[in-house]
């Protein structure tokens, strides 16, 4: 997105943070956000802002640490700011399949890949994504696929995972 805080970027004249809230707050019952820049336009909304734990940007993975480390329950969701569809049964699937699984982290498949940043995941895993991330390591899928996961169909609504990315995508967005 030319260096743009995804979450503020505009779709039909609404901050991207607006969609990914309205559908995600329900379905939890506590959002934080992470955010390393504009925090003061996050903190607005009125949910807990934390910025990542760990210097330089380190990707997705640290601000998923950041999350486990500052929830308040045994089991975080995550989503990226960057969708305009997010499904409104996110984390009941989510939970379910972890369930059936009995396993510590579940992710997302829309029919035709994974997505990784989708995701249910027990606290217990913070120091394994710390070391993950210590050693060099900053793929998410990587990351995930050395754990005990499960994985959430979502070949039903695969539209819901789709996120934007580049101008082109929001251009894209618009003709649809």
């Amino acid at each position: 997105m030319g260096g743009s805080d995804k979450g503020l970027v505009e779709v039909e004249g609404w901050p991207l943070i607006d969609r990914v809230i309205a559908a995600f707050a329900p379905q939890v019952q506590q959002l934080l956000i992470n955010a390393n820049r504009n925090i003061q336009a996050y903190e607005r909304y009125g949910y807990q802002v934390v910025p990542d734990g760990l210097t330089g940007f380190q990707g997705p993975l640290a601000g998923m640490l950041t999350g486990l480390r500052n929830a308040a329950h045994d089991h975080v969701a995550f989503v990226p700011c960057d969708v305009v569809a997010l499904p409104p049964d996110l984390v009941t699937r989510l939970w379910e399949a972890l369930q059936a699984a009995d396993a510590d982290i579940c992710i997302v498949h829309d029919g035709t890949r994974l997505h990784p940043v989708f995701a249910l995941m027990n606290i217990s895993l913070a120091g394994a994504v710390e070391q993950y991330l210590e050693s060099g390591g900053r793929t998410v899928e990587d990351w995930v696929l050395q754990q005990r996961y499960a994985v959430a169909d979502y070949s039903d609504c695969p539209q819901g995972f789709a996120n934007l990315n580049t101008p082109a995508d929001l251009e894209s967005l618009a003709h649809q």
